[in-house]
């Protein structure tokens, strides 16, 4: 245990740890209430974390807003050497964050690594974009008129981030909308709230060197109520909220009832449609790591697999071979390639799932035990059969459980795949160019994200990320983005001595 303390001190982690903090330091204050973080791994404790009080929020807020007036006015290309400066730190602390991230959520290490390169990645884009905030130049109808549009920023931006990616999607709003000149309130979920302890202490080495001052980036903890002050205040503009479909509604309402903006991103039911002409071994490779990794516990999990009737029973025998032999265990072993689940809810979710799969009369092909012989929340993925208009399969299960759904005809594979509430990321795996261009078409996927030859998982964060339908309209990390984080203001300049009026109207007094 020793060597698992000092590698928590490397990150600034305590056995009892403040989880409220405007920038540098924690707030020392004493909560009535605290979290206590368990690695899903075994279920052993691994620290405490005071709560967020309503003062400590308010005292956050304030802090953000004074902060948000000078860092407006900083030149864009400045903070985004602030944020290059970040990415430089997590380069520095990738190792022991990956480890966190893997050992707090359960995730494998190597996936931990990848959401740690995630951030790095999205510092370096940031860096570029704080250089290219553009706005569009207009040709006016009236003489001697300029018109064009330029984008500001909005103010304290609020982030709402979800246990299964603990660090990078935080990222991808806070260092796009610092370089926006918006600050930034973070709440992270209380099922992971070390991960963004060590975060803030990584950022917060930055703010430092560089003798910022407090309320750029501030971090509170806490459960629904805390998340509830934020939706609920309108001295914050945006609200990014990243969650389940009911979580979105809620934050959705709340914010909207006081015109505020959001941007959510919620529940994926991604499907990968395989063709009879797909390349089976790379369809195999991409299912496998798209449904099992994580223990299914991603957004872009893949959930449904529509398959050619043609090639259903092969690609059934070969993923259940698969599934048989995955290795399932400590996500800090190398050898693991499916760590636990996040804990014994989630384990008790999928159970549920896997019982009403055989009451709607599908059927379980292999797999969704639960380890009892393990400590920690593990299970084995599951494979089932099942029709797509099933109650338990419209409805996203956030667990290793994959459903095998035969078609014959390409017309029918597509509204299978149309045919749920939630559209973020999708794909088809096929050497047919009619069917694939078809799928990227008006026609074919109505999804955020829609792929080719690739699984539904392992987003790059050059494009925007995000979904349609239930799924929640947002966008997050690449493309445009960033206009998101800010307000559009379109400008009109009368540099001649005549007051010509739009439309040709005559109004002489």
């Amino acid at each position: 245990m020793e060597s698992m303390k000092d590698f928590l001190s490397t990150l600034g982690i305590k056995e009892n740890n403040h989880g409220t903090s405007t920038g540098q330091e924690f707030f020392s204050g004493k909560s009535p209430s605290e979290i206590t973080s368990h690695t899903p791994s075994d279920g052993s404790e691994i620290a405490t974390v005071t709560e967020t009080t309503q003062k400590d929020f308010e005292r956050v807020v304030q802090t953000s807003q004074e902060a948000f007036k000078n860092w407006r006015m900083t030149p864009a290309p400045q903070r985004g050497e602030i944020v290059r400066q970040i990415g430089e730190k997590l380069r520095k602390y990738k190792e022991p964050l990956g480890k966190l991230v893997s050992y707090e959520m359960g995730k494998i290490y190597q996936e931990g690594l990848g959401e740690v390169q995630e951030m790095i990645d999205i510092c370096d884009f940031a860096l570029g974009q704080s250089r290219m905030l553009y706005g569009n130049t207009m040709h006016s109808e009236r003489p001697q008129h300029r018109m064009y549009e330029q984008w500001h920023p909005l103010g304290p931006v609020g982030v709402i981030s979800a246990f299964n990616f603990p660090v990078a999607v935080y990222s991808w709003n806070a260092m796009i909308a610092a370089v926006c000149g918006d600050t930034v309130i973070w709440k992270a979920s209380e099922k992971t709230p070390l991960c963004s302890i060590a975060v803030q202490n990584i950022v917060a080495e930055v703010l430092k060197e560089n003798d910022l001052p407090e309320g750029i980036f501030s971090l509170i903890t806490g459960g629904r109520e805390v998340g509830e002050w934020m939706t609920k205040d309108d001295r914050i503009p945006l609200i990014s909220a990243t969650g389940s479909i009911p979580m979105g509604k809620q934050v959705a309402q709340t914010v909207g009832a006081r015109l505020g903006k959001t941007i959510l991103e919620l529940g994926g039911n991604n499907a990968i449609i395989i063709s009879k002409d797909a390349d089976l071994e790379m369809t195999i490779r991409a299912v496998v790591f798209g449904a099992a990794g994580t223990a299914g516990q991603r957004c872009t999990s893949t959930r449904r697999l529509i398959i050619h009737e043609s090639v259903y029973d092969e690609i059934k025998e070969r993923l259940t071979s698969i599934y048989k032999s995955i290795q399932i265990g400590d996500p800090l072993d190398p050898d693991t390639l499916v760590g636990p689940l996040i804990d014994k809810d989630a384990v008790n979710a999928m159970q549920n799932a896997l019982q009403k799969i055989k009451d709607e009369g599908g059927s379980i092909v292999c797999g969704g035990d639960v380890l009892e012989n393990l400590e920690g929340h593990y299970v084995k993925p599951a494979i089932a059969e099942v029709e797509n208009h099933y109650d338990i399969v419209q409805n996203e299960t956030f667990a290793p459980i994959l459903y095998l759904i035969k078609y014959s005809e390409f017309e029918e594979a597509i509204s299978y795949h149309n045919g749920v509430r939630q559209g973020l990321s999708s794909s088809i795996f096929t050497l047919n160019m009619r069917e694939a261009e078809t799928f990227l078409s008006h026609r074919g996927s109505d999804c955020g994200i829609a792929n080719v030859n690739i699984g539904t998982s392992g987003a790059e964060i050059g494009g925007a990320f995000g979904g349609e339908k239930e799924t929640g309209g947002g966008r997050e990390s690449g493309s445009d983005a960033w206009k998101a984080y800010m307000r559009r203001q379109t400008n009109t300049i009368n540099w001649g001595d005549e007051l010509p009026l739009a439309q040709g109207i005559e109004f002489d007094v």
